[in-house]
């Protein structure tokens, strides 16, 4: 009996912590309602099973790379400022250049086929690697998450092209089997990181700085006009 993937695990205790109320001032910065976010989870956990043809040795999964692709577009559309735009995708090329880095250089070594860090278990390194990149470049929650998503997507096509240069006898799912778990736990740690460490400033400072911002961001560091929260009406 197969497994289930780890990604598709976090899903469904995530979707769970959203039915349960938890999580809802991390859905109102990155303007994502409940229903919207469930929405988003069911159609990676129901994408995860379907695979498209692209080419040669590379195939696409809905899930893992359709799906973050679109919500990553709505996040970087939507974001307050031209710098986070900016911020988003340059981290996102970043943290790509990283992971692939490490997934061809360090995992697998420079010449040993196993690779000198072979006990290291890329289900984990590449999302804190991802994660923690991706926020430092991004900062807000909405550019790591896209950060972390987009980079650890574009690390994987970085890879596809080591196998069509090397000519090897695999073919690359892009977004699919190891690496939709890595696109699941990165872009949730990038956000969780950058929640943690916002909420630490906001925290120290009193509250979210306002002097010198966009009069859009600051609009937006609002929950959604009309929108009211389970735990608000309480």
């Amino acid at each position: 009996m197969e497994r289930m993937p780890v990604g598709i695990l976090f899903l469904i205790l995530l979707s769970l912590l959203l039915y349960l109320g938890i999580g809802h001032r991390v859905l109102d910065r990155m303007r994502l309602s409940d229903r919207a976010a469930l929405l988003i989870i069911g159609a990676m956990v129901i994408g995860s099973l379907i695979e498209f043809p692209l080419g040669p040795k590379l195939t696409l999964n809905a899930g893992g790379a359709l799906v973050p692709v679109a919500m990553a577009v709505y996040l970087v559309a939507g974001a307050g400022t031209r710098e986070e735009k900016v911020r988003a995708l340059a981290g996102a090329l970043i943290t790509g250049l990283v992971v692939y880095l490490l997934g061809t250089y360090l995992m697998r070594g420079l010449k040993e086929p196993a690779g000198r860090y072979d006990f290291l278990e890329p289900l984990y390194l590449f999302p804190l690697v991802a994660a923690a990149v991706a926020y430092l470049a991004g900062r807000s929650r909405r550019a790591a998450f896209v950060a972390a998503t987009l980079g650890v997507l574009l690390g994987d096509l970085g890879h596809y092209f080591w196998v069509l240069k090397n000519r090897a006898p695999v073919t690359v799912s892009l977004g699919g089997g190891g690496v939709f778990d890595a696109v699941v736990l990165s872009g949730l740690l990038a956000v969780l990181l950058a929640e943690l460490v916002g909420e630490a400033r906001e925290r120290l400072q009193g509250g979210p700085e306002t002097e010198g911002r966009p009069e859009a961001l600051l609009e937006q560091l609002q929950p959604p006009e009309g929108e009211e929260r389970n735990d608000k009406k309480k």
